[in-house]
């Protein structure tokens, strides 16, 4: 409903104070209808799939977040993965590194917070000086690491007690975490010497790379359960549905099932022929490929499913055509991993499989890299494409995802998680085992 029309304006005339508050508040309270409509058109389309989706419930408490006091021999770790690079320290911004070694949580601002830890097993804090107490409460109830603060005052900056600090422990050459901001690695090259700041990829990668029991044990949950919602969403779907109640549908059920911070990409038809691509309002019919990319977060944990099916028989015979050939490149991918061979490898493996359908070689129909690391982060180091030479080890956790896009007609990607062993590699839940079916 509009503003009443006593606080309108009358032409040629300023509103005096008492005309403008009126307006205010007639628009005040417009805003407020509006948001209280929205609030309940929210709130029937939650009941209205907490219906449809009734018979899924909260399975996170089957899990246990990593504990503080689990996480304390990282940093011992972190410290054998230093020596191993020859670097003498690495420091740490906030982040996904700071969150494998602790429970401290503190936010990015133009004032360094870090961590610095030593090879020798050591650590110490640089923290803004007045905010130390905060920041000593927060260590202490985060469970550490434990290490004396070093502090800095507001006409100083954090370089010169930094640098300090690093020469008084003996540090000759200090990694910067890769997820620093660059001033952070400039200025303090600027301080401690040229030549002595590196990055700290190598160490990073070596800490985070090989996940532990625990973390194995939160990856495979998370992306189980984002495929029982793929698959329940799957199992209800009906034609009419839009691409973007679509994506709302994988949402709710993801959450239904306890995984937080949830994502999807939605995508029918030929909007799937771009990787990336982006829901366009179109419907599902009978016949029409279906693209559905989307994970959650299980105890910061992170899943990442990849899955194209028909609705219904496959209106295109070509959509058959691709998936079976992207079906096979992901488990040539698969069979090619084991310890000591190079990630490329693993890419090249994926490309020869569908080069070997009948598709161009390349990037012609299948444009990006193999996979992906996955842990904390979404995406993390180490990646599978053609020119990376990190050797697989026990423990590293990829995304396997090939998959082929003919532009203006449809695109196919399967993507599932995956682990390297002992022996060769594991999949998390199960792989898609036909195109009528996620």
């Amino acid at each position: 409903m509009p503003p009443d029309p006593v606080s309108r304006p009358t032409p040629g005339r300023a509103l005096d104070r008492r005309g403008l508050l009126a307006s205010a508040a007639g628009l005040s309270a417009l805003a407020g209808s509006c948001v209280t409509t929205q609030s309940a058109r929210r709130d029937d389309a939650d009941g209205a799939l907490s219906e449809i989706f009734s018979d899924l419930g909260d399975q996170s408490a089957r899990w246990k977040p990593i504990s503080a006091a689990e996480k304390r021999p990282r940093l011992a770790r972190l410290a054998a993965c230093l020596r191993e690079a020859r670097v003498d320290a690495l420091l740490i911004e906030p982040g996904a590194t700071l969150r494998h070694l602790s429970d401290v949580g503190w936010g990015r601002s133009e004032r360094l917070f870090a961590l610095v830890a030593l090879a020798d097993g050591a650590c110490f804090w640089i923290v803004p000086a007045f905010e130390a107490p905060r920041a000593e409460r927060l260590i202490a109830e985060g469970g550490g690491p434990q290490g004396p603060l070093v502090p800095w005052d507001e006409h100083e900056y954090a370089w010169k007690p930094l640098a300090a600090a690093l020469r008084e422990r003996g540090v000759e050459r200090i990694a910067i975490e890769p997820e620093a901001r660059a001033f952070v690695a400039q200025r303090l090259d600027e301080t401690f010497g040229p030549g002595r700041v590196l990055s700290g990829s190598v160490p990073v990668r070596a800490l985070r790379g090989r996940k532990d029991a625990r973390e194995l044990e939160l990856l495979r949950a998370a992306s189980e359960l984002t495929q029982r919602a793929i698959r329940a969403v799957a199992e209800r779907l009906r034609p009419g549905l839009t691409d973007h109640e679509l994506g709302r549908w994988i949402t709710f059920a993801q959450e239904r099932l306890g995984l937080r911070d949830t994502w999807v990409l939605p995508l029918l038809g030929p909007s799937a022929a771009y990787p990336h691509g982006e829901p366009e309002g179109r419907t599902l019919e009978a016949g029409v490929g279906i693209l559905v990319d989307t994970g959650g977060e299980l105890f910061g944990y992170q899943s990442d499913i990849t899955r194209s099916w028909s609705f219904g028989a496959p209106r295109e015979a070509e959509f058959v055509r691709a998936w079976n050939a992207v079906h096979a490149a992901q488990a040539a991918a698969f069979e090619r991993m084991a310890p000591g061979v190079p990630c490329r490898e693993i890419d090249r493996a994926a490309r020869a499989a569908i080069e070997a359908a009948g598709y161009p070689g390349g990037y012609t129909v299948f444009g990006h890299r193999l996979g992906h690391g996955i842990g904390l982060q979404g995406h993390e180091e180490p990646y599978f494409d053609g020119g990376s030479e990190v050797l697989l080890e026990p423990g590293m956790t990829f995304s396997d995802e090939p998959g082929i896009y003919l532009a203006g007609k449809l695109g196919v990607r399967l993507e599932d998680i995956v682990v390297v062993t002992q022996g060769g590699a594991d999949v998390f839940g199960s792989w898609q085992s036909s195109p009528e079916s996620p």
